[in-house]
């Protein structure tokens, strides 16, 4: 079995309150790759709550964003999200529950390869490709770095070069 990990491909990471060009440009990226992927494919979506800035994250990024309900937390509308997919919401970078989530599968239905695309590579992505590797450290995990974009192009590169000292493969096609 082989997973597509679609981290966090929210408005607001695109082209609202953090949204960035590199962001806007790997959208097409994206869709296509889940469009052709041959597998089960989850979604995560940050989500925070109106209280946001009172919160740790909050007082370090002061900047409103995916809080659950609004424009900004919705995954974008140029991506196909099938109306069964599993979307995880997670409270914070990293998602416990995916790493729960796919140790239970991989005991039903070992998992031969799971793929990370997304946003923000130097945050969100990173958090959960190595989570992930925590979780399932003898599947092969890769990430595709023409379909994620971070803060910064140095900030995303910072990141590929760090996920690949920890056996995450770094690849950069679109293709699935």
């Amino acid at each position: 079995m082989k997973i597509l990990v679609v981290v966090d491909m929210q408005n607001d990471f695109i082209d609202g309150a953090l949204g960035t060009k590199e962001a806007e440009a790997i959208v097409c990226k994206v869709a296509d790759k889940i469009e052709k992927f041959d597998g089960m494919v989850v979604y995560t979506r940050d989500t925070h709550k109106p209280d946001y800035l009172k919160t740790q994250e909050g007082t370090k990024l002061p900047v409103e964003h995916c809080i659950k309900g609004s424009k900004g937390w919705e995954i974008s509308s140029k991506l196909p999200v099938a109306s069964d997919a599993l979307i995880i919401d997670k409270p914070t970078f990293g998602s416990k529950e995916l790493g729960l989530y796919l140790e239970s599968l991989n005991e039903r239905n070992p998992i031969e390869e799971i793929e990370v695309i997304g946003l923000c590579t130097d945050i969100c992505v990173i958090s959960n490709a190595l989570l992930i590797k925590a979780f399932l450290p003898e599947v092969s995990i890769s990430v595709d770095s023409s379909c994620c974009a971070g803060v910064t192009p140095e900030s995303h590169n910072t990141a590929l070069d760090a996920m690949k000292m920890c056996q995450i493969e770094v690849k950069s096609v679109t293709a699935a």
